[in-house]
């Protein structure tokens, strides 16, 4: 099966966009797991935080791609002042469709840090702060060392969603060839034109393998972590 040049431009698109969403679903996702793993459980604090971590799933990505143009779009002051100041442009970039879908996909790197941290066992947190360790430095010699695993497996996963996500990105970001147009992008403007399907297609079976490789490894690599923090 052979691939265009501009398939194969969507593909490192998309590959780009994934990588920049991952980090930001890590970084948006991974604290508020960690708030989640303490405060579940805890009446309606818990719950608040609950939904807020779930937000980006039950809200339609297009309203999310509205959000992020209404508060970081060149017309917005936000959006102005990051232009005027930094020379920086969020709205129709490759940045800012990583930003878009690493919101959407931040959820499940916050459930997998939230499942991760939970897992880990308050004795051996005990037993830092009874050795000497602040809070802080036992969060990073115990806690987090030990719910890396899960917080790899959010990433893969975050970044296996992005490689799909279309709403957000195509309306913050907008359809742009070579700059934001992803697979997913590349498949809508395929559909559009006569006898595109062939094209789609073909897009389609990449996204795919992508996204199954992604999973594959998010696996393999949190079984592998798993077994060398159990030796």
């Amino acid at each position: 099966m052979m691939f265009s040049p501009d398939e194969l431009t969507a593909v490192g698109v998309s590959l780009q966009v994934a990588a920049i969403a991952s980090l930001i679903a890590l970084a948006i996702g991974g604290p508020i797991g960690l708030v989640l793993a303490r405060s579940r459980g805890r009446g309606a604090g818990g719950v608040l935080v609950e939904l807020a971590a779930h937000l980006p799933v039950i809200t339609p990505p297009i309203v999310v791609g509205l959000a992020l143009l209404l508060t970081l779009g060149v017309e917005s002051p936000l959006g102005a002042f990051l232009d005027e100041r930094f020379g920086v442009r969020l709205a129709f970039s490759t940045l800012g469709a990583g930003i878009a879908a690493g919101i959407v996909a931040a959820p499940f790197a916050a459930r997998s840090a939230g499942l991760a941290f939970q897992a880990v066992d308050a004795g051996l947190i005990e037993a830092a702060h009874a050795a000497g360790l602040s809070p802080v430095r036992a969060f990073w010699r115990v806690t987090l060392p030990l719910a890396a695993p899960g917080l790899v497996a959010g990433v893969l996963t975050a970044f296996a969603v992005a490689l799909g996500e279309f709403g957000a990105v195509i309306t913050f970001a907008a359809n742009i060839p070579g700059e934001t147009q992803t697979v997913p992008l590349a498949i809508f403007a395929a559909l559009q034109a006569p006898g595109g399907e062939v094209k789609a297609l073909r897009l389609a079976c990449i996204s795919v393998a992508m996204a199954t490789a992604a999973i594959i490894l998010a696996a393999t690599l949190r079984a592998r972590l798993e077994a060398r923090l159990a030796a």
